[in-house]
């Protein structure tokens, strides 16, 4: 198949020597991100016990960074392809490590809250600018293929170092350490893709529109948190107010791109099958699977009773499915079919979060690894060749932005996800009865039951444990049924809305 999107100039580009070590400084910054999702969670014990944060702010913790990040996506994609991408992500890679040590140093949960958020914003910076650049390093079709899987698996592979590193660090240090062992990876990136990394944009932009940015910024935080309040609290006159504002804003933004001689995010994508069909696979994949992702470590800890560096490697099975997956996406997608291998990844994540809904508490290792396994395989087709997807669907000089369509969705499922599953657990876990006398702390959170237990007397600290831990077993399973149920779905949407999609070949 002939790319009509293939450059004349491509085969001198893809003879030009340094892309190779310049995909290596791209992929640091996917590290960096990863790192930052994982270690979260295994820290999120420590934080609860230091910072005694309520269930809501706990989730706000987990998930304010995806709301602004999600906000942000298509806003810093697009600055990108004006200023630069290779600016672009060198500045946000210093943002991201200076906010870091801000994280590490909170003192309160809403410090902490705060400077997740500022996170994101620098994090909005950094993924779209490393598929855009990938997308102008790799002309070749199936170079670019090779080079998305390897952006892909180390995503997957930061997933697998977070928990183990985070895990080592807990077990020696104080929680906010997790955070700064993103300082190193940032100043390699910083230094070495100075040189490195050749700068591209788009030349002919137009101008960077700041009311289409505002636009962007409030109708998706807004729209999120108003899903995050309905299903934490029920439909109040505050989820209501903030949906309509969401909804009016994101209307206001979609209605504005039309109007644009230089849109920040060019609609027209969407008229595309394949590319929206892609976006809304990975849209509904991690919307998912973020419940399961957020709460697997506290399952770990606080109900198996594991330490951190063995939860860590615990989770490891998932990085090692999604990064040999990744790295055979391409050539399995063009040997079969996108929809297939697509559609086939979603619907085995789908099957294994069904498994994992005969999860208890005294579950032995084989059944959770192997559930693991499988997400990971499955994800790691589905999300490369989405990908790969997304960036053929459009010229070079838009790939800022249809890379930050596809974070975005990634950004929105989790944060989506984390609001609507994690709402799940937390809900069926405030429903347990605790032995008479129990401080309402304990209802929280896991955690802050772990907390109340250690100063009662040891059997009604056995007997609150035991029912709290049980509790919360209860709704990470029925958040994994719902998580199978949207998978699958997914995976019927995506074999529908990718048939007939193919990948670009050399040929």
């Amino acid at each position: 198949m002939t790319s009509t999107l293939r450059p004349a100039n491509a085969n001198e580009a893809v003879k030009r020597p340094g892309r190779w070590l310049a995909l290596s400084v791209l992929v640091l910054a996917v590290l960096l991100v990863a790192v930052d999702a994982t270690v979260l969670g295994l820290a999120t014990p420590y934080i609860s016990e230091d910072l005694s944060p309520s269930g809501t702010q706990l989730l706000w913790i987990g998930d304010v960074y995806s709301f602004v990040i999600a906000g942000l996506l298509v806003s810093m994609g697009s600055l990108g392809d004006r200023v630069g991408r290779k600016r672009i992500l060198l500045i946000g890679a210093t943002a991201f490590g200076a906010v870091s040590v801000l994280n590490a140093y909170a003192t309160t949960p809403e410090m902490l809250i705060l400077a997740r958020a500022l996170l994101g914003v620098a994090g909005a910076t950094l993924m779209p600018a490393t598929l855009a650049l990938i997308r102008n390093l790799f002309h070749d079709p199936r170079e670019r293929s090779l080079a998305i899987g390897i952006w892909g698996a180390t995503a997957s592979a930061g997933t697998a170092v977070g928990p183990i590193v985070g895990g080592f660090l807990l077990e020696h240090f104080w929680w906010g350490s997790v955070f700064l062992i993103n300082l190193p990876v940032m100043a390699v990136l910083v230094l070495v893709g100075v040189k490195l990394l050749p700068e591209s944009k788009n030349t002919s932009p137009g101008p960077w529109d700041l009311l289409s940015v505002l636009l962007s910024l409030v109708g998706m935080i807004a729209a999120v948190y108003a899903v995050k309040e309905a299903a934490t609290h029920g439909f109040g006159w505050e989820s209501v107010a903030a949906g309509l504002l969401g909804a009016a804003a994101l209307h206001g933004f979609v209605r504005r791109q039309f109007t644009l001689p230089a849109p920040l995010l060019d609609m027209r994508l969407f008229r595309n099958r394949g590319f929206s069909g892609a976006v809304l696979a990975d849209l509904l994949t991690v919307l998912g699977m973020s419940g399961l992702v957020f709460f697997l470590s506290q399952y770990l800890q606080l109900v198996q009773g594991r330490r951190p560096f063995e939860a860590g490697l615990a989770e490891l099975p998932a990085a090692i499915g999604a990064v040999a997956a990744g790295l055979v996406a391409g050539r399995a997608a063009r040997r079969y079919s996108v929809r297939a291998v697509v559609a086939g990844g979603l619907a085995a994540v789908g099957l294994a979060l069904a498994a994992l809904t005969l999860l208890g508490q005294h579950t032995g290792y084989p059944l959770l690894g192997t559930a693991l396994l499988v997400v990971g395989v499955g994800a790691g087709f589905s999300f490369t060749v989405t990908a790969d997807v997304i960036l053929a669907s459009v010229p070079k000089e838009q790939a800022g932005a249809a890379s930050a369509v596809s974070e975005t969705a990634y950004e929105l499922g989790a944060a989506l996800g984390i609001a609507l599953l994690g709402s799940v657990v937390t809900g069926v876990y405030k429903g347990f009865t605790a032995p008479a006398g129990t401080p309402e702390a304990a209802h929280e959170s896991l955690g802050g039951a772990v907390e109340v237990a250690a100063g009662l007397p040891a059997h009604t600290s056995e007997a609150l444990l035991e029912a709290a831990r049980q509790s919360f077993v209860d709704g990470l399973t029925l958040a994994s049924g719902v998580g199978a149920t949207v998978l699958l779905a997914a995976a019927a949407a995506a074999w529908i809305l990718l048939r007939g999609q193919k990948l670009e070949d050399t040929t």
